[in-house]
């Protein structure tokens, strides 16, 4: 028998027992919020907004007080969780504009492509924001590469963020709903004539910007960017949740029959915050507040599916944060005048872009009745070791090179222990590294505060912090321990030089 023959024959048998495998394999969800705080959420302690289906979900699964995620960004840590790899290890991972293209080269192993291989089906629904096309894209036509080609065989996605162009959805390689006879333009450099602006045009908003924010209108509410056309296309902000999270459910109901992975990246709570009319008023907290009662209405619809489907017991659900919280992120929308005593954060100090834990510990909620142990765990463990610890949970061998930085802490995350990663390595401006209970933050000039407020952490001296006894970062103790900040700096310089740090 040649080459080709026994190829012939061997590849159906192959992918018969790579199907059966997988029947055998629990399903998995991974639902990502974007911008949600440690302290956003009842069962991390908030009592001004409720959140009874994300609170039952960690009520029948695990509750984890130190996970992360990778970057205190949104871009750089959804880097980090497809390829396992710090975001800072390549150029070009920062906040990406609109029109930005695909960050993670097609062909790389990446977690979606890992669970393909593994006999999942797996779908994209919400944010994506690593880029789309290459130079030059034109959105009126085939818009790829994207995530089909990095290791998902669906998707329905936003390309970037609510706030910056273009304001359309994109189901596999297409715009949706886009009129041909109405072409989409972009640019993040030239206004086009004749589209209304944010600044030139305040008269014509229903949500005026704070800061930036102030060029293409859409929705009554201007953006970052320029664009014009596909007005057919365009979406509708308070329609957001409603249409993504419709389309997660969509992807539910049509995989019911065989093992899936559905990564749902939800707009909410990222400004602008517009939450759907029946969710206004939800809180006494605002367009935030409200935002954060759709939010969690999301994760019900999900919850409430897979219980419908009767997959609740063979689902393995992840419900966590692209970052910390922000709370005035360039929109007028109330945030700041009604948090009151709420603490977005909890008990940390900074939040979204800041070198202190705020930015990146965050909400982890892990469900698998019948399987994961209820309860709450210290373990630490990063959003980057998913990809590393689902590959040994799926029997797949990583390749030597893919993951870098990932970590297999499957045990933690089922609660069969609470040993997990041996170190935090955080990523803001500065980086962060936290091994046991000391936390080091490398020295970073540059302003303390962004145009907002929102403190970054940084300061031309290293900052050495005991979270033993100082959690909330208030005592910067490096002058008292200088060994340990040489001790710990080197290790962290380690990291970066090495260009991995995976076992």
């Amino acid at each position: 028998m040649n080459r080709r023959q026994f190829l012939s024959t061997s590849l159906p048998l192959l992918a018969g027992a790579r199907a059966w495998a997988a029947a055998k394999l629990p399903s998995i969800v991974y639902m990502y919020a974007d911008d949600l705080g440690y302290g956003d959420v009842g069962c991390y302690g908030a009592t001004r907004v409720k959140t009874p289906n994300l609170d039952r979900a960690a009520a029948s699964g695990i509750r984890f007080t130190h996970a992360h995620s990778s970057s205190a960004t949104c871009t750089p840590s959804r880097y980090s969780l497809m390829t396992g790899e710090y975001a800072f290890r390549q150029k070009g991972t920062g906040v990406l504009a609109g029109d930005a293209s695909l960050i993670v080269q097609p062909g790389r192993y990446t977690l979606p492509a890992m669970l393909q291989q593994a006999g999942y089906r797996t779908g994209a629904v919400g944010k994506w924001h690593l880029g789309l096309g290459g130079r030059d894209l034109d959105w009126n036509g085939e818009i790829k590469p994207g995530p089909l080609e990095v290791g998902f065989d669906y998707s329905f996605i936003f390309p970037a963020t609510g706030d910056r162009v273009p304001c359309v959805f994109v189901e596999n390689h297409k715009v949706v709903n886009l009129d041909p006879n109405d072409p989409i333009r972009v640019s993040y450099d030239t206004p086009f004539p004749g589209e209304p602006r944010g600044a030139a045009n305040p008269e014509l908003l229903k949500m005026k910007p704070s800061h930036g924010h102030d060029k293409t209108i859409v929705n009554g509410i201007s953006r970052i960017g320029y664009m014009s056309g596909g007005k057919s296309a365009r979406w509708v902000d308070e329609d957001m949740a409603d249409t993504i999270t419709g389309r997660a459910v969509k992807f539910l109901e049509d995989n019911r029959a065989r093992p899936f992975f559905l990564y749902f990246a939800t707009h909410d709570i990222h400004v602008p915050r517009v939450p759907h009319p029946r969710f206004v008023g939800k809180t006494d907290m605002g367009p935030r507040g409200d935002a954060i009662a759709e939010l969690d209405w999301s994760v019900g619809r999900v919850l409430d599916t897979l219980d419908k489907l009767k997959l609740t017991s063979n689902t393995l659900f992840i419900f966590t944060s692209d970052n910390g919280p922000v709370v005035d992120d360039g929109y007028r929308d109330q945030a700041v005048e009604r948090l009151g005593d709420h603490k977005p954060a909890g008990p940390l100090r900074g939040g979204k872009y800041s070198a202190f834990d705020g930015g990146t510990r965050v909400p982890f909620v892990v469900r698998w009745p019948g399987t994961v142990r209820r309860g709450v765990s210290d373990a630490p463990v990063s959003q980057v070791d998913l990809l590393a610890s689902l590959a040994a949970f799926t029997s797949q061998k990583l390749p030597e090179t893919a993951a870098p930085d990932s970590f297999n802490v499957m045990p933690a995350l089922l609660g069969k222990t609470k040993v997990g990663r041996p170190y935090i390595v955080e990523h803001a401006n500065a980086l962060s590294l936290i091994v046991g209970d000391w936390k080091v933050i490398q020295p970073h000039g540059g302003a303390k505060r962004n145009e907002t407020g929102n403190e970054l952490g940084n300061d031309p001296q290293a900052q050495l912090f005991d979270l033993a006894h100082d959690l909330g970062e208030q005592k910067n103790v490096a002058g008292e321990h200088p060994e340990k900040v040489k001790e710990m700096l080197a290790m962290l310089e380690k990291i970066q030089k090495d260009g991995r740090s995976r076992p």
